[in-house]
């Protein structure tokens, strides 16, 4: 963190700062938190979109939205009209995605324990792909496909690549939950049960090495293998998943999708994959999360002998990545963002819990205080979607800005809300 002003490259890319407000997509954020309330989730339309386009314009068709990041009806519609599938994990995304008008041949079904009810609701509307995980959904998946079923597949393995990143977004190395090993003959195995099952296509291979990514030579790794894998098998597509990193922090920098795109794309050039066979990807938080920033007020703040706590609104319930990784961001005042933030503080939230910490040393305006409106930016991937109702706190509402005007894709949850559930 750092005493100057704040760096604007992590906003999204429509934002315009002023001298005692900030714009996005032409919408005061003031006026936003004023009409919304707080917290509240702003995206950036014009950003979703131009890093969607990203997408589809450096991989090939089948690139999807990890929705996992950031998943509601207009999100899903959004990264469909830019021309991407949507990859879903659950039978919960993957009904949401279907009420939003996704087209099922549009739709990428992952998940590395997916009942039988998951996969035959899949099955039944002809998802375009399910991405295979284990030995036992082969098994599922035998149970529920016939000589006259159309089902399309990949295969997930695990290449054995040491990402560096946080031990629990790790997911290319042998110690994983994830997909079947290359190394111990595993993959090879699961090539061969899912190639014999009747009215099942196998396309080729997945893999996913991890999150938060910031070079280019994990994924260059991974092509080689799957690459060196594959070589004898008739495939006509390669997915290396998601995983680039974004800049949370001054000082971060990420490359961009297409220059991501373009390193495993030189990769595959240079080991001689068959230009027929389709690169695809899955990104989610490089899609989301600079768009994103997070409105909150400040509540209380309260100096002691080792800091001073500032308290705000939200808290772990609407980002719990602080808590999950300890991952970093910045914040600023939205009615003095070009001052300078000489003011250090411990920003924390409103539950009950001595590790409800948003920001560890967050820095701001010296007269930044009580009732002041504060955001943190590139929150667009995994609060909103990790979001809980911890202390029976309502879920945040989420708009969408573009063009000088807000739209609510979410609506704020209300007391009511969490109380139909009782019975």
């Amino acid at each position: 963190m750092s005493s100057k002003a704040l760096p604007t490259s992590l906003l999204a890319d429509t934002a315009v700062v002023g001298d005692h407000d900030v714009t996005i997509g032409g919408v005061s954020l003031i006026e936003l938190a004023a009409t919304y309330g707080t917290p509240l989730f702003v995206y950036d339309e014009q950003t979703l979109r131009s890093r969607c386009g990203e997408a589809a314009n450096i991989f090939d068709d089948g690139v999807a939205f990890a929705s996992k990041s950031f998943l509601c009806g207009a999100m899903a519609k959004l990264a469909s009209e830019e021309g991407l599938c949507i990859d879903v994990s659950t039978g919960g995304e993957l009904d949401i995605v279907l009420r939003a008008g996704i087209i099922p041949s549009r739709i990428i079904l992952h998940g590395n324990n997916k009942s039988v009810d998951e996969l035959k609701r899949a099955i039944e509307v002809g998802v375009h792909r399910i991405v295979v995980d284990n030995f036992s959904e082969i098994e599922r998946i035998g149970s529920l496909t016939s000589s006259s079923s159309d089902v399309h597949c990949l295969i997930r393995v695990t290449p054995g690549v040491e990402a560096h990143t946080h031990d629990f977004i790790k997911t290319g190395n042998e110690d994983t939950k994830f997909g079947f090993s290359i190394t111990s003959g595993d993959a090879r195995k699961a090539i061969d049960a899912v190639a014999a099952l009747p009215g099942v296509t196998l396309h080729g291979v997945h893999a996913h090495i991890g999150s938060q990514i910031f070079e280019t030579a994990g994924f260059d790794e991974t092509m080689q293998i799957l690459a060196t894998f594959t070589k004898d098998d008739d495939f006509d597509e390669l997915c290396i998943g998601g995983g680039i990193g974004v800049a949370y922090v001054e000082g971060e920098s990420a490359p961009s999708i297409t220059q991501w795109g373009s390193a495993i794309r030189e990769a595959a050039k240079r080991i001689g994959l068959s230009p027929k066979i389709r690169i695809l990807a899955e990104p989610g938080r490089a899609i989301v999360a600079q768009a994103g920033l997070t409105l909150y007020r400040v509540g209380a703040v309260k100096p002691v002998a080792q800091r001073t706590y500032m308290a705000v609104d939200g808290g772990m319930s609407d980002n719990p990545r602080p808590v999950l990784y300890g991952s970093g961001y910045e914040a600023f005042d939205v009615s003095n963002p070009k001052a300078q933030r000489t003011q250090s503080v411990r920003l924390v939230g409103k539950h009950c819990e001595s590790g409800d910490i948003l920001i560890d040393e967050a820095w701001l305006p010296a007269n930044t205080g009580v009732e002041s409106l504060i955001a943190t930016p590139v929150t667009g991937a995994y609060s909103y979607s990790m979001a809980s109702n911890y202390n029976r706190v309502p879920r945040p509402a989420v708009v969408f800005v573009k063009d000088g005007k807000a739209r609510e894709v979410l609506r704020r949850e209300t007391f009511e809300d969490l109380a139909r559930l009782e019975v």
